[in-house]
């Protein structure tokens, strides 16, 4: 008696999927994305507060200290597709280790740097070490665990934005306070030991198995075509204006708007942050358990609500209120960045996910870059008010809410 081709590719994929359930290396595996993934946010929060300093000491205007935080992000752009795409061809591990490298050895340059072309140019390179990172994280959870559980895995690793944030505006402050060039030592020493983790934590990369029956293969072309793809890149560059737009220049407004030190800056930012590790989690939970498949709705809601709030941000003179609408407007734009993020795990196959990731992240990475340059610009033309920033988020982020109901979710 025969046993038919697909009964034999069922029963490959029930063996792979037990596999992963039961796999003790998952919990190593996790420790050591978030470790690096949370030094990978400290070094995006970080900046923020430095240009502070670095503003004042070398006399530069927001439009030159934008340019820094932007070209960051340029590097970061350029650089996700190529990182996703080797993420999937050489293996997540090697990707990582290469990553966070270079990431180590731009933290500490930027320490040593002294000039604007310095800043631009290291900040540029920082960004190309971080464009492998997240790709290369996705793929390593696609590889490690089962599909139903993909979706609450990266909500986890996404909650170390937080921990990048409470890290960077509690000990990355007050390093900087003392002087920033100190701050940035630190984080290249931390950078460091997260290589290690990954390096003795990590299991190594393992091939797709193949077998006569699976013979199509999904070529890079079709992937970046993909309607979803191109959608989610468009919503995820949207999110990403509101997100770094609020993020890179939350520092200097709070600390101008209502006259506040650093360092209490930094205590309000990283409670902030800490809201910000709990969306994401919750986000995950909300996501897998009570919105899976609608998605959409839950995406929406946050996206208009956050637009009322970026409004508030603008017209509220209270310390206390500005807070209370600070606080409640990251968790919902916590919730949209793990929405969009998450969702290729649902909708794509597991062999193209490094590649997908790697293209939707692109799009949040060049929102990354639009927002501190543009805005800074904006600031600069309004004679210092930060509201043209503010009402032109709200619009970006409605924006991005029409853009996610265009994902077409059935398989």
């Amino acid at each position: 008696m025969s046993v038919s081709q697909g009964a034999i590719k069922k029963q490959s994929e029930s063996k792979l999927s037990v596999s992963k359930e039961k796999n003790p290396r998952g919990a190593l595996l996790t420790t050591a994305l978030m470790a690096g993934y949370s030094m990978i946010y400290m070094d995006k929060n970080m900046i923020s507060t430095a240009i502070i300093p670095i503003a004042e000491q070398f006399h530069l205007s927001t439009s030159q200290t934008g340019l820094i935080m932007s070209l960051f992000f340029l590097g970061y752009s350029l650089m996700q597709i190529p990182g996703g795409w080797l993420a999937d061809k050489i293996g997540y591990k090697k990707v990582l280790m290469l990553s966070l490298s270079l990431i180590t050895i731009f933290s500490f340059a930027f320490g040593l740097a002294g000039s604007l072309l310095m800043f631009i140019l290291i900040r540029f390179l920082a960004g190309i070490g971080h464009a492998g990172y997240p790709p290369s994280c996705s793929k390593g959870i696609a590889e490690n665990f089962p599909k139903k559980r993909r979706t609450f895995v990266q909500s986890l690793i996404l909650s170390t934005s937080g921990i990048g944030g409470i890290l960077a505006f509690v000990i990355g402050a007050r390093l900087i306070d003392l002087n920033w060039h100190y701050a940035y030592y630190a984080l290249g020493t931390m950078f460091a030991i997260s290589l290690l983790l990954v390096t003795f934590l990590v299991p190594n990369s393992h091939p797709t198995a193949k077998t006569k029956t699976e013979k199509k293969q999904v070529s890079f072309k079709s992937v970046i075509s993909n309607r979803n793809v191109i959608i989610l890149f468009v919503a995820m560059l949207l999110a990403n204006v509101a997100f770094y737009g609020n993020m890179s220049w939350l520092p200097t407004f709070l600390k101008t708007k209502f006259s506040l030190s650093i360092s209490t800056v930094g205590v309000i930012l990283a409670v902030n942050a800490i809201g910000g590790t709990l969306a994401s989690i919750f986000a995950g939970v909300l996501l897998s358990k009570y919105f899976a498949g609608k998605e959409k709705l839950l995406l929406m809601c946050c996206s208009v609500v956050s637009s009322l709030l970026f409004l508030g941000l603008v017209f509220s003179n209270s310390l206390v209120l500005s807070i209370a609408f600070l606080y409640v407007l990251t968790f919902l734009l916590t919730t949209i960045f793990v929405g969009i993020f998450s969702w290729p795990h649902k909708i794509l196959p597991e062999k193209v996910i490094g590649s997908s990731i790697g293209i939707v992240n692109t799009g949040g990475t060049l929102g990354g870059f639009i927002a501190p340059m543009a805005f800074g610009a904006l600031i600069s033309m309004a004679g210092g008010s930060f509201s043209i920033v503010f009402i032109t988020l709200a619009i970006a982020v409605v924006i991005c809410g029409l853009v996610i109901l265009t994902v077409k979710s059935g398989k």
